[in-house]
């Protein structure tokens, strides 16, 4: 089961939501599409989901087009959208036994409804109200209704928004495991989350795909210099520091100094000076960028949540 995207454009009246995208993503990958608000992730998903079609290009899921086989797409994939459309008036069980039969499933109803109760965390919730349940259990009824037909793609936007921190973990795993086997494409605005369940980022800023790579490819990428955080026993000048051979920039965050580098041999340089003035080295260690550095790079902007 794959997703392939071929240079998507969406114009709304003098917008252009898309420019021209492509990508492909294959079965066993789980993607994260980041981007700020309105870079167009949104747009992407509701297309790939044939819940609207593009200006020009097209999509195909699992071979299947949008244009000519959206319902033969739509037996194949869950959507978990980013505004949740639950009817909060009915109560979980039988909202999810009502979408069960909406897709006809094979089998025994009512035990793949338990099914998703158990795996979705909703065990306790079942027998409420949907318009009774926490922003972050009408998250897991969204999930549960999404994964209800074994669909072989998942497009989930923002998947653990209104979760818990406990929550949250027991979803991670959750996408993690399902993404063995099934084709994931997520988008979220919580980095350390996306970093920790997808292996490969896809990010989209302005309707245009900036960067497609797996997610450790592109932190290392990221990286223009060596990063190391040095903490010195007594104060240092920054005018010292500058003097140090090697050294491209030093920052003073919370007591300790991140200081980028032009090589590793430059560190040799530091341990001079720390002798040379008698100021001894408390602690000295390597410093990766993490994903929301690298997004705020790609995209010359800070995240709005």
């Amino acid at each position: 089961m794959s997703v392939k995207v071929e240079n998507l454009t969406k114009i709304y009246g003098s917008q252009k939501a898309l420019d021209s995208i492509s990508f492909e993503v294959k079965s066993g990958e789980v993607v994260g599409f980041l981007g700020p608000n309105g870079a167009g992730k949104s747009t992407t998903l509701r297309i790939i989901s044939c819940y609207t079609l593009p200006s020009s290009g097209n999509a195909f899921v699992n071979g299947f087009d949008i244009y000519t086989q959206p319902l033969e797409i739509k037996k194949k994939i869950g959507y978990l959208p980013e505004r949740n459309p639950l009817n909060e008036g009915m109560y979980v069980k039988e909202y999810l036994s009502f979408i069960a039969h909406l897709h006809k499933i094979k089998g025994s109803v009512s035990e793949r409804v338990e099914q998703m109760i158990e795996m979705t965390g909703l065990t306790a919730e079942r027998h409420k109200k949907i318009g009774m349940l926490s922003k972050g259990y009408q998250q897991r009824v969204g999930l549960a209704q999404s994964l209800i037909h074994d669909p072989e793609v998942l497009l989930l936007d923002e998947p653990t928004s209104g979760l818990d921190p406990n929550q949250v973990v027991d979803i991670r795993e959750l996408i993690i495991e399902i993404g063995k086997t099934k084709t994931v494409i997520l988008s979220s605005h919580i980095m350390q989350e996306v970093q920790a369940m997808c292996n490969r980022i896809i990010i989209i800023n302005k309707g245009k795909i900036v960067a497609d790579d797996s997610t450790d490819s592109l932190v290392k990428k990221s990286e223009k210099g060596i990063l190391i955080q040095l903490e010195f026993k007594n104060q240092v000048k920054p005018s010292d520091l500058y003097k140090i051979q090697g050294i491209k920039d030093a920052e003073l965050k919370h007591g300790k100094w991140l200081i980028k580098l032009q090589n590793i041999k430059s560190r040799e340089n530091i341990f001079e000076f720390a002798a040379s003035t008698g100021n001894p080295i408390l602690e000295i260690s390597p410093v990766h960028e993490n994903l929301e550095q690298v997004f705020q790079q790609l995209t010359n902007t800070k995240q709005s949540k």
